[in-house]
């Protein structure tokens, strides 16, 4: 549901879970993740609260989203991987609709159309290809076993868990190896810890010291990992 206070509105989710959640999301929108039991009232006092650091977020985001690089489907574009751009280039006679190939894109021209779908197509066959591995890695180290793995469109999420199943955006595969990891343990982390409470944190950090730096390169990147 939709709900406002002033001239803020939010989506407001109701759940089993214990305490209150407010998320700003990359396309600006503000979400708030409330437990059921949760009185009106005190739901309210605690977003007014937090409307200092709401619209501080929402202001830094804008800035942020000035940076963004539109990318055309053009012979030359650079499209990322891993961290690493790759120009594009087209040819007539390919094996794939895409492939990443000598050091560049190449699009079979007769995808032109739907080069779009063909590279979302790339990102999660890789994804299904890295993040199992990676996940397999930390979740020794945390001592957590998520029932499985998808690799998805989430929207304005870079990943999301529910019942200790764990979902990626195909969008982390633009971002560099170190920078993925990080996405992996924080969700792998939740499974332990479901909130952003100082005991979660800690547990990111058990196993990934410099997470911050990470944290960081997402905030400041994270509008350019797009096509």
């Amino acid at each position: 549901m939709t709900d406002s206070i002033g001239e803020l509105d939010y989506s407001l989710t109701r759940s089993e879970r214990k305490t209150l959640s407010i998320y700003v999301e990359r396309d600006g929108r503000v979400s708030v993740l409330a437990p059921n039991n949760l009185e009106v009232e005190k739901l309210n006092k605690i977003i007014e609260s937090k409307l200092y650091w709401i619209y501080k977020s929402l202001a830094e985001l804008e800035e942020l989203n000035k940076t963004k690089v539109n990318r055309e489907i053009v012979d030359g574009e650079g499209f990322l991987f891993l961290g690493d751009s790759y120009k594009l280039k087209f040819e007539e006679e390919l094996e794939a609709p895409l492939m990443l190939t000598e050091g560049y894109f190449v699009l079979n021209f007769n995808n032109l159309n739907n080069a779009k779908k063909h590279f979302i197509e790339f990102y999660k066959n890789e994804g299904a290809k890295h993040l199992p591995k990676r996940v397999n890695y930390y979740k020794e180290k945390l001592g957590v076993n998520p029932k499985s793995i998808r690799i998805m469109d989430l929207q304005n999420r870079w990943a999301s868990w529910s019942d200790d199943r764990l979902n990626f955006h195909w969008k982390i595969m633009l971002a560099p190896l170190s920078v993925i990891d990080y996405v992996i343990v924080h969700e792998l982390a939740h499974l332990k810890e479901q909130n952003h409470t100082n005991e979660f944190w800690e547990i990111v950090e058990s196993v990934m010291p410099d997470y911050k730096d990470k944290k960081m390169w997402l905030k400041l990147n994270g509008a350019n990992l797009d096509i």
